[in-house]
Order: C-alpha cells, then sequence, then structure tokens
C-alpha cells in the first residue's frame, strides 16, 4: 500500500449539501483525500437519508443511514447541528478559519441568510473557496428559482430532444445532470486551489445545473445561431436523427444492440459484417444523407439482419471482427455485474455495517500515483460530531456535553444504543 498522500490530503472542505449535485462534489473531494465535514441540519440531515434502502438488522432500524445517501456521501464524516438552536451559528463560524473549502447547494439566497455567504466568510478567511451549485445559478433572470435536475434540463434545450417524434418528450430516468454538476464543480474547486497556490487568493465558483446541461449539446448552439428557426434538432426515439445508422436496434425479446456508424469507413466494414456488401453502393445508403433520409428503411434490414442469430453475444462478435462500434444495451443490473466494470473498479463494492455488501459508482478517472480506496466509510448523522469539533476547534469533553444538553448537536439514535 502506498503512503503517498493523496492529492488533496491536507485540505479541509466544510459541506452545507443536500441532495445529489452538491454531495456528488464533495464525495469526489473526499475520495481524492480531503477531509470533507459534511454540516447536516437538525432533526434529520440531509434528506437523502430517508431514500432508498434501510438497515435490515433489527437493532438499526431506527438508524438514519441508507443506500441513497451511502452512494453520495460515503467517505464524509458527519457533523450534525440544529443552526436554530443559540450558539450553533457561532460554533460553525468559528470554524470557518481551519476550512479551504465550502460548498453549498441551497436556492439561491439561503445561504446568506444563514450567514455563510461568501462575501462573509472571505472576511474571515480570505483564502476561502466557496462554490455554490443550484438550478439556473446566483444571477440572472432565473436565479430566483428552485429547481431540481430536470428543471435545468428543461431549460437547456434537453429534454425537448429525448423521447419519439411526434409526441411529448421524455425524461430519462437518472440525475445526468446533478451528477454532472457535481463533477464539473469538483474540477472548478481543483482549478481554484490551483490558483490559490500560486496566487494566495481564494475565490466563489457559481455551479448550475442549466449551464452543466447546456454545456453537453455537441452540435446545435452554432448551428441554431446562424440558421435560426430553419435548423430544428427533433426527437427521433431510438434512432439518431443524423442518421449514421446511429440508434438501438431490436433482437429479440427485451434484447437491443445500440450501433454508432458515422463514418464512410465503418458503413463499408459494418455491410462487410452484415455480409451485405451491395449496400456500402445502394443509392439509397451511398451518402450519409441517404442513410439518414432513409433510416427507417435500413433499420428494418439491420433487424432483419439480427434475427438471423441465436444470441446477442454473436452479433457483437461479427460487428466486433470488423470493429463496428456497437454495445449490448444493458440493464443497470447487467452493468453492475459486468467483469469490465468490475475489474476496472468502475463498480465499487462497499461493506457497509449496517447496510452489507452495496455496489456504488467509482470516480470516473482512474489515477496512476496511488491505489483506489476500496475500504469505504459512511457515517451515520452526527456520528463525527466530537471528532470535529475536537480536531477542529479544540473542544473540551464538557463543552461537548454542554452542546448535546442545549440540543446544538444531534445524532443518529442507533449511536447509543447499537453494540460496540
Amino acid at each position: 500500500m502506498s503512503t503517498m498522500p493523496r492529492m488533496l490530503e491536507g485540505y479541509r472542505v466544510l459541506d452545507f449539501t443536500q441532495f445529489v449535485a452538491g454531495p456528488t462534489c464533495t464525495r469526489i473531494l473526499a475520495e481524492m483525500g480531503a477531509e470533507v465535514i459534511k454540516l447536516e441540519l437538525a432533526p434529520d440531515g440531509d434528506r437523502v437519508r430517508a431514500g432508498g434502502l434501510k438497515p435490515l438488522k433489527p437493532e438499526y432500524k431506527e438508524s438514519t443511514t441508507s443506500t441513497y445517501y451511502l452512494q453520495h456521501n460515503h467517505s464524509k464524516l458527519s457533523f450534525a447541528i440544529d443552526m436554530k438552536q443559540p450558539g450553533a451559528r457561532e460554533l460553525v463560524t468559528a470554524m470557518i478559519p481551519k476550512i479551504d473549502v465550502i460548498v453549498e447547494n441551497f436556492a439561491p439566497g439561503v445561504i446568506k441568510r444563514l450567514g455563510f455567504d461568501y462575501e462573509t466568510v472571505r472576511k474571515i478567511n480570505p483564502k476561502i473557496v466557496m462554490a455554490s451549485i443550484s438550478m439556473a445559478g446566483q444571477t440572472g433572470p432565473l436565479s430566483y428559482k428552485a429547481g431540481y435536475d430536470y428543471i435545468g434540463q428543461a431549460y437547456a434545450g434537453v429534454t425537448d430532444g429525448i423521447g419519439e417524434r411526434g409526441r411529448a418528450p421524455s425524461l430519462v430516468t437518472m440525475a445526468i445532470g446533478d451528477v454532472s454538476t457535481g463533477v464539473a464543480a469538483a474540477m472548478a474547486i481543483g482549478f481554484a486551489l490551483v490558483h490559490r497556490e500560486r496566487t494566495g487568493e481564494g475565490q466563489y465558483l457559481d455551479a448550475s445545473l442549466t449551464d452543466t446541461y447546456f454545456h453537453m449539446h455537441e452540435t446545435s448552439p452554432p448551428m441554431v445561431a446562424l440558421r435560426g428557426d430553419r435548423y430544428r434538432k427533433t426527437r427521433n426515439g431510438s434512432q439518431h436523427p443524423d442518421g449514421g445508422p446511429t440508434g438501438v436496434y431490436h433482437f429479440k425479446d427485451d434484447q437491443y444492440v445500440l450501433l454508432t456508424i458515422p463514418t464512410p469507413h465503418q458503413w463499408r466494414a459494418f455491410t462487410r459484417a452484415m455480409g451485405m456488401p451491395e449496400l456500402a453502393d445502394d443509392p439509397r445508403f451511398k451518402s450519409a444523407r441517404g442513410r439518414r433520409d432513409n433510416d427507417a428503411e435500413l433499420k428494418v434490414i439491420i433487424e432483419d439482419w439480427m434475427k438471423t442469430f441465436e444470441t446477442r453475444d454473436q452479433i457483437l462478435e461479427v460487428l466486433d471482427k470488423e470493429r463496428v462500434p456497437c454495445a449490448p444495451v444493458l440493464t443497470v443490473n447487467e452493468a453492475v455485474n459486468h467483469p469490465h466494470l468490475n475489474q476496472r473498479k468502475t463498480v465499487k463494492w462497499i461493506d457497509d455495517p449496517l447496510l452489507g455488501r452495496v455496489a456504488v459508482p467509482s470516480v470516473p478517472v482512474k489515477f496512476s500515483a496511488w491505489p483506489d480506496r476500496t475500504e469505504l466509510r459512511t457515517a451515520r448523522l452526527g456520528e463525527d460530531n466530537e471528532r470535529v469539533l475536537r480536531e477542529v476547534l479544540g473542544t473540551s469533553d464538557e463543552e461537548i456535553r454542554q452542546l448535546y444538553a442545549k440540543g446544538i448537536l444531534v445524532r443518529d439514535k442507533t449511536l447509543e444504543t447499537a453494540p460496540a
């Protein structure tokens, strides 16, 4: 095991986040070695503690731990506090000089009402880096709106492109914008810390789901700018509107194959793989435009060809031999157990004492300088109250007892009753 310091080891993060976008950001910082103090508001902490699966063991049935919380908040310290109690705000304020980074994802304006907006904290610690994550950002006409992933997706012109032609737009079934915004914010914090190392100055970072989603457009913004309403990217269901062929093709039952064939040489390779080289020069399909305009007819040909095979794996084997870009459309269940994703530790397995053996997504980039941590800890609500106060503020045991007695600090009920 390497003794080399982890990339962000020595940095301390105060985490005011909840749900997904903000916690993704701070979870990545924690996995990179930062000490992340997750400030959880009484009485129940991060609201995702109530989601997902709960512990099955009877002695933990009242615990605030859940699979939803574990996925987005493992590797962090939990500091649970009732900010409505007298003295609570002053206690957190006293930590600011010892903090390198603050991350929050309340609706715009909430963090200021709590007394921890950037203008306030920078007066206490001028070197602090602070990131705010919201649906539409801290400025602009939409900054007043509260919102979640799908709201930002709709404003960014992304939802309109998802679904079947001629029907209502569809929703994706995962938090793409939340997670991607968290990743972008973590990246920006890393850049800001490098900037601070060079200049000595902190700064404020404003990340939004809408900005992140708009950043995902690959070709449309300049097309709209140049052609206006003459250009419209329409929904096209399982097929890419630009043809290719690129899309999802039915094999049998609930099994599908995804193909991405954007270039002329890959189109010829695909016709060879199908045993139909004559299609390469067929007037209907010879050009990219022709394949796009005759996409429905081509889809029938491809799916009829696929039905000549016994298994989906046989189709993939034939396509792989010609290096045709292809993939099985896997369920999440299949992906979690896929040997490639497990060998690369894309799927990270955690042996949690309350929940059992749990799979979570790993950081999406592999680093060569140190091994990936496989033993991860997920804190119960307020489990690290004492550690945080002792290490950050030097608080005595008697002072900590008084904070509990006054109701300023709270913690998971099972911390008092769980077996040692």
